[in-house]
């Protein structure tokens, strides 16, 4: 089941949402329109809510989870993931929040109460470390992770391609499934 409801609730879709058949979505977990999740992507709201906005694409074997309320962190941390991101091959989203237009490269880790603003670029293989803010305008990289270089007027369209791109593949893939 691609879909599962954990302790009676289950994950709620906008419209036109794609959710590849070997990928899992469980528990209080929201997709927002014209979002997509592509093959052996795990996103696991079990123990806390995942928030996740329109045109937003989650790619192969991305994990997303959260920070379970705890006597270490009593409130916990949602997983918050606005609109128009794209979420690379491989990476983990744990317990954290990311704003608008941000691309997260594959194989880069987002820790706990981390908080990326708008219009960030997050490279591949990038290690987010808890509790770090990563500002609008800037590509990210290294581990930990630091401010590269601000970001081109190029990458800054590429947010929305990006988005547009996966809105118009998962589309595709909506199409041969309703045959």
């Amino acid at each position: 089941m691609t879909i599962r409801s954990f302790k009676g609730t289950t994950p709620v879709c906008g419209e036109r949402v794609f959710i590849d058949e070997a990928s899992v979505v469980i528990g209080d977990v929201t997709l927002g329109d014209d979002t997509s999740v592509w093959p052996t992507a795990v996103i696991r709201g079990d123990m806390h809510h995942i928030r996740i906005g329109a045109r937003t694409s989650i790619q192969d074997g991305a994990v997303l989870h959260i920070t379970h309320a705890s006597d270490y962190n009593p409130d916990g941390y949602p997983l918050l993931i606005g609109s128009d991101v794209t979420v690379g091959h491989r990476a983990v989203l744990h317990g954290c929040t990311i704003h608008d237009r941000v691309l997260v490269g594959m194989g880069a880790v987002v820790l706990d109460g981390v908080v990326v603003e708008s219009d960030v670029l997050i490279a591949a293989g990038a290690m987010v470390p808890p509790g770090k803010r990563l500002e609008s305008g800037y590509v990210y990289a290294g581990n930990p992770v630091r401010a590269l270089r601000p970001l081109k007027e190029a990458e800054y369209a590429f947010f929305d391609y990006s988005a547009g791109n996966y809105v118009r593949l998962k589309d595709d893939f909506l199409a041969e499934t309703d045959h």
